[in-house]
């Protein structure tokens, strides 16, 4: 596991973001998926609901927004020099517990790859579970993405991870 400590950005963190985004996306151009959407701004990074960073500088960044009264997942990266330590799984489960115990969030959605590796099966074995009936908001992610050119790229999959006791519709 890694050894790397997360904390919840600051200000002096933002300007770093965005760049740290774009290089954890190269790991896409192995899959030839071409041009991922930009990575956030740093007047995103600013305004979301909650981000997390791995290391100081940081070496990972999770980014949470609030969607339908959902905390969601809008941003998991790693830089590539530090993939394979279990920082994006350590990263996930504290935006996790931030989002659930500490904002009181009764759930946590994303979306994301279905068959990439380091996407959907990732997500899975940190218990999110494809979720069927989308609210609004998420629908409207979906319209985005496929906005975006994300759905040609491969299948995407609306995921969640409920609270203790909570159970997926």
């Amino acid at each position: 596991m890694s050894t790397v400590p997360i904390r919840r950005a600051t200000g002096a963190d933002l300007h770093l973001l965005p760049a740290l985004e774009a290089l954890a996306d190269t790991v896409f151009d192995t899959l030839g998926f071409g041009a991922l959407p930009a990575p956030g701004t740093v007047e995103a990074f600013a305004g979301a609901r909650l981000v997390l960073v791995a290391g100081d500088p940081p070496v990972g960044l999770a980014r949470l927004e609030e969607v339908d009264g959902f905390a969601h997942l809008e941003q998991l990266s790693v830089h590539p020099e530090h993939h394979g330590r279990g920082i994006g799984g350590e990263l996930l489960e504290a935006a996790f517990h931030e989002a659930v115990a500490v904002l009181g969030y009764p759930a946590m959605t994303l979306c994301t790859f279905a068959d990439v590796a380091w996407n959907g099966p990732f997500y899975v074995r940190h218990g999110f579970e494809p979720l069927e009936t989308l609210t609004p908001g998420l629908r409207r992610l979906q319209e985005k993405e496929r906005a975006e050119g994300l759905e040609a790229m491969g299948r995407r999959v609306v995921m969640i991870r409920r609270a203790a006791g909570g159970k997926a519709t």
